[in-house]
């Protein structure tokens, strides 16, 4: 599971927004997908950029991250990395190609349920699920925190 960062969470809801707004989606276009809205996020690539370096390995953004490696040399490595920097790791990634992680799904209202992968607004959902996930990760960290300091005052 993601590393929970306020960056990472408004990076998602950054992403659901400008998708919201009207952003290009298209599941089958590498820089158009869930991933590519994502990655377009982190990186600031256009999606044409991301789709072309997409398209030097094979496969999905799910078979991309199974055959990844930072130091291949293949720049869509280098565009996991970023994305791996952020705090993702590359389950992460799989996951929101089919919007598939049980624990952001519980976020998901149950008669919004279930998404479907290629559906733009449910990307859309999922993003803001997954930020509000990790948002409440980040305020249970920081009271504990709160809690801890308390005790040793």
């Amino acid at each position: 599971m993601a590393k929970p960062s306020f960056y990472l969470v408004e990076t998602l809801r950054d992403t659901a927004q400008r998708l919201e707004k009207g952003a290009y989606y298209q599941w089958a276009h590498q820089g158009s997908c869930n991933c590519g809205h994502l990655a377009q996020t982190i990186t600031k690539l256009s999606k044409a950029e991301i789709h072309r370096l997409a398209l030097e390995k094979e496969g999905n953004w799910e078979d991309k991250t199974i055959e990844y490696c930072k130091t291949s040399g293949y720049t869509i490595d280098h565009i996991i990395t970023s994305m791996i920097d952020m705090g993702l790791t590359t389950d992460d990634i799989a996951n929101l190609e089919k919007l598939s992680c049980p624990n952001i799904l519980k976020y998901v209202p149950a008669d919004k349920k279930p998404l479907i992968h290629n559906n733009k607004e449910d990307v859309i959902l999922y993003m803001r699920a997954w930020a509000n996930l990790l948002e409440d990760q980040l305020m249970t960290e920081a009271n504990k925190m709160k809690f801890s300091l308390t005790l040793k005052i």
